[in-house]
C-alpha cells in the first residue's frame, strides 16, 4: 500500500483494548475511529490486574503508571475466613512493583483503567470516539463492482447514520470475548470460538462497610464451588460472587452458565434473584451481602470464558486487513492476564503495522501474529486445579485448601520467587521485558 495518507483504522470496543490500540496507532501516525455500542463510556466492573508484559507496556505510556497507582484499591492483602470470620492467613502483595504474586502490584477497576486510557486519547485530533453505534456490514475491495483500491480494502457500513459507509485500511476487533466484530468478519456466531469454563461471576457495590474500613479483604468459600469476597471502599462494600462448576459434559445444555446468560437477558431484577438463589445458604456474611446486592445499582455479571482452541489474531485470508486484540483474540480464562494481553497486543499491533511495516498492512499483520502468538501461548496457560483451589466443591476440599493457604501465607516471602511456576501472571516484570520490540513512533 504505497500512500502518504494516514493509515485509516477502525477499532470496535472502548473498554481497555480499544483505547489502548487507539493510543498507540495515533502515535504511529494513523487516523483512528473507535466505535462503541454503548451510548456512553462504561465504567465500573471488576478489578483487573496489570502484570508482566502489561506492566512494561504501561511504562511506555507517559504518566500511565502514576495514574494507575492513584486508583489502586485501599487494601493490603486478602484473607480466607471461616463462617465466623476467623482468617486462616493473609496473603499480601510483595511490595516490589516488579515482582508479581497472587496479589497484583497494579490492581484497578476495569472501568477506571478504561477511563485512564480514554483520557489519554479523547482530546487527540487523530482519534475519534463514536458511541451508540455498531458495524452493520463489511465489504471487501475485491467484492465491489468497481476496481478495488488497495489503499481502501474494507468498506464498513454502520447500524446508525452517525457514520456514513467508510473505507478503512485496517479494522480491529477489541469488543470482548463474545465479539460481534469477530463474528462479522469470520462469518460465524459470537460463541463460535468460545469455550466456557462453566463458571461465572457477579460484581457489585452497596452502601455500608461490612469490614469497617479494614485494609484486609476477606474471602469465603462454600460447598458447591461458591466463592465470596468483599472489601472496603470509601464507606461502601465491594463484593464479588463466583460460582465454579465441575465439568458437566461437552454440550452447552449441560453448562450451568446457560441460566446465568438467560437471567442477564431478562434484566437486573431477574439476575439478582438468580444470583441470590445460588448463594442463599453460604453462611458467613452472605445474608448481608445479598441484601446489599438487592439495592445495588451497579451489578455486573459475566460468564468466564476462553477463546479456544487457540487465539485468533488475524483473518485466515491474509488479503483481508482485520486483526483482533484483547479478549476478542485471546480471552485466557482464570490466568489473571487478560488485561496485560490486551495492552501488549495493542502495543505490538500498532508498532508492527504502523511503524515497522508502515505502508504494508499485510506484512505488519504477519509480524504481529509471529510476535504475539508465543506471548499468548505462554501467558494463557491455566494453572492446573486453579478452580479447585479457589473454590472447592466439598467441605473437605475447602478445609484442605484453607490449611494449605494457612501454611503458604506463613512462608509467602520465600515462595514469591517460585510463584511463576504456578501461574503465568506471577514472576518478575523485567524477565519478559525483552519480549517487547521497541518502535520509533511518529507522535
Amino acid at each position: 500500500m504505497a500512500t502518504t495518507q494516514p493509515l485509516r483504522v477502525l477499532i470496535t470496543g472502548a473498554s481497555i483494548a480499544g483505547p489502548a490500540a487507539a493510543y498507540f496507532f495515533s502515535r504511529a501516525g494513523a487516523s483512528v475511529t473507535v466505535l462503541e455500542r454503548s451510548p456512553v463510556l462504561r465504567l465500573g466492573g471488576q478489578r483487573v490486574d496489570i502484570r508482566r508484559t502489561g506492566v512494561n507496556v504501561m511504562r511506555k505510556v507517559p504518566g500511565m503508571e502514576a495514574a494507575v497507582r492513584s486508583k489502586a484499591p485501599d487494601m493490603d492483602g486478602v484473607a480466607f475466613v471461616n463462617n465466623a470470620g476467623k482468617p486462616y492467613g493473609v496473603w499480601k502483595a510483595t511490595g516490589d512493583p516488579d515482582q508479581q504474586s497472587l496479589i497484583s502490584e497494579f490492581e484497578i477497576l476495569r472501568g477506571e483503567l478504561g477511563a485512564i486510557l480514554y483520557d489519554l486519547t479523547k482530546e487527540d485530533p487523530n482519534v475519534r470516539y463514536v458511541f451508540g453505534n455498531t458495524i452493520a456490514s463489511v465489504e471487501y475491495g475485491h467484492q465491489r463492482s468497481e476496481k478495488a483500491d488497495e489503499s481502501n480494502p474494507v468498506r464498513v457500513s454502520f447500524s446508525k447514520n452517525s457514520l456514513p459507509p467508510t473505507d478503512y485500511d485496517l479494522v480491529i476487533a477489541c469488543d470482548g470475548a463474545h465479539s460481534a466484530t469477530r463474528a462479522t468478519f469470520l462469518n460465524c456466531s459470537p460463541r463460535k470460538h468460545i469455550k466456557s469454563t462453566k463458571c461465572w461471576a457477579a460484581y457489585f457495590t452497596f452502601p455500608g462497610d461490612l469490614l469497617n474500613g479494614s485494609r484486609i479483604e476477606q474471602a469465603h468459600s462454600a460447598p458447591g464451588g461458591r466463592f465470596i469476597a468483599i472489601g472496603s471502599e470509601n464507606g461502601l462494600t465491594r463484593a464479588t460472587l463466583m460460582k465454579f462448576s465441575p465439568p458437566a459434559g461437552p454440550d452447552d445444555s449441560s453448562n450451568p452458565t446457560v441460566r446465568l446468560r438467560e437471567a442477564m437477558k431478562e434484566g437486573d431484577d431477574t439476575l439478582k434473584r438468580y444470583v441470590a438463589e445460588q448463594f442463599a445458604d453460604c453462611g458467613w456474611l452472605t445474608p448481608q451481602i445479598l441484601a446489599g446486592m438487592k439495592v445495588s445499582t451497579d451489578l455486573y455479571a459475566s460468564e468466564i470464558v476462553r477463546v479456544h482452541p487457540q487465539a485468533i489474531l488475524t483473518h485466515p485470508d491474509p488479503t483481508i486487513p482485520f486483526a483482533l486484540v484483547g479478549d476478542a483474540a485471546s480471552a485466557p480464562g482464570f490466568t489473571g492476564t487478560a488485561t496485560s494481553l490486551a495492552l501488549t497486543a495493542a502495543y505490538i499491533l500498532a508498532g508492527e503495522v504502523g511503524t515497522r511495516h508502515r505502508g504494508d498492512v499485510a506484512a505488519g499483520l504477519i509480524s504481529y501474529e509471529a510476535i504475539m502468538r508465543p506471548i499468548i501461548d505462554e501467558t494463557s496457560y491455566n494453572p492446573p486445579l486453579a478452580t479447585t483451589i479457589m473454590a472447592p466443591q466439598t467441605r473437605l476440599g475447602i478445609w484442605i485448601r484453607n490449611m494449605i493457604f494457612a501454611v503458604l501465607t506463613r512462608f509467602a516471602s520465600l515462595l514469591n520467587p517460585l510463584q511463576k511456576r504456578f501461574a503465568p501472571g506471577f514472576g518478575r516484570n523485567d524477565e519478559v521485558k525483552d519480549k517487547l520490540p521497541n518502535y520509533e513512533w511518529i507522535r
